[in-house]
């Protein structure tokens, strides 16, 4: 028995040793980041490790010429607008079809949840220019056009996690609810969708995430016209031959994630919870 405590307590402080090695793995490039941003640009490839003081100190004259060149302002809102709004789009039609496909359960719905589980493992890159033809033939190349675009990428972990955990919902809730008078679309509306809150937190925070950060999407749909934050920030900081204003570059990149981070931070309690709650048999 002591044997196994002494073998169990040794196996627990490698773990923790080696969470804590990958902590700072993912901690040192962000530091580095927020480092960097106040450096002037000539030093920042010299002295990337070296903390910003003296001469190599410049405050916030590269926020200000980041926010200047890049637009900041209205690709900030137009990403907000976009990650609002496909989010909403895909956690309402994907809740949906999930609780379709759980219910009516025949040929076509088995095949329909194969279909979007497995438009999971396709890679973005293996259709992107099939879904550029397609996104320009069709007038989706807009703002709003986008959400749509997103709404058919997300869908498919969207719907998997969602048709999970309605597996677990009981059928007497939505007969009692039928009883009492109510639609379908009554009993999606007033009954499950309340109870799949865990769920569409988790959905929620994952697509938020993925939407705000992306660059290669809105750079293909949308262009230089209609710029997100990621594109406005490579676009605004590249110069010719790859001058690129590393001062202002990663003072961006500190904008664009602050954000998401606080986001996060408020948020990260209900990911586990909602993938839990999804993980039913059945």
């Amino acid at each position: 028995m002591r044997i196994w405590k002494n073998s169990k307590f040794t196996t627990n402080v490698i773990i923790f040793f080696l969470l804590c090695v990958l902590s700072v793995a993912f901690l040192v490039p962000i530091v580095l980041v927020f480092i960097n941003s106040f450096k002037s640009r000539l030093y920042i490839s010299s002295a990337p490790f070296a903390i910003p003081k003296g001469e190599m100190l410049v405050g916030f004259e590269n926020y200000l010429n980041g926010v200047s060149m890049s637009g900041f302002i209205p690709s900030f809102l137009r990403s907000v607008f976009i990650t609002v709004a496909s989010v909403s789009l895909i956690i309402l039609c994907t809740a949906m079809t999930s609780w379709f496909i759980v219910r009516v359960k025949n040929k076509f719905t088995n095949a329909l949840y194969y279909l979007f589980a497995f438009s999971m493992i396709v890679p973005f890159q293996m259709v992107m220019y099939t879904m550029t033809y397609i996104v320009n033939t069709m007038n989706l190349n807009n703002i709003i056009g986008i959400n749509f675009v997103y709404l058919g990428f997300g869908a498919g972990l969207a719907v998997f996690m969602f048709a999970g955990f309605v597996k677990s919902v009981p059928m007497e809730i939505e007969e009692a609810a039928e009883i009492d008078g109510c639609s379908p679309l009554q009993t999606f509306f007033l009954v499950v969708f309340p109870v799949l809150k865990p769920t569409t937190i988790t959905v929620s925070i994952l697509n938020v995430m993925w939407i705000w950060n992306d660059y290669l999407l809105p750079y293909l749909v949308l262009g230089t016209d209609n710029k997100t934050l990621p594109v406005a920030i490579q676009i605004a900081m590249q110069g010719a031959y790859g001058a690129t204003d590393y001062g202002g570059f990663m003072a961006m990149l500190v904008l664009a994630i602050i954000p998401i981070v606080i986001f996060y931070l408020f948020s990260q309690k209900y990911i586990i919870r909602g993938v839990i709650a999804g993980a039913v048999k059945g």
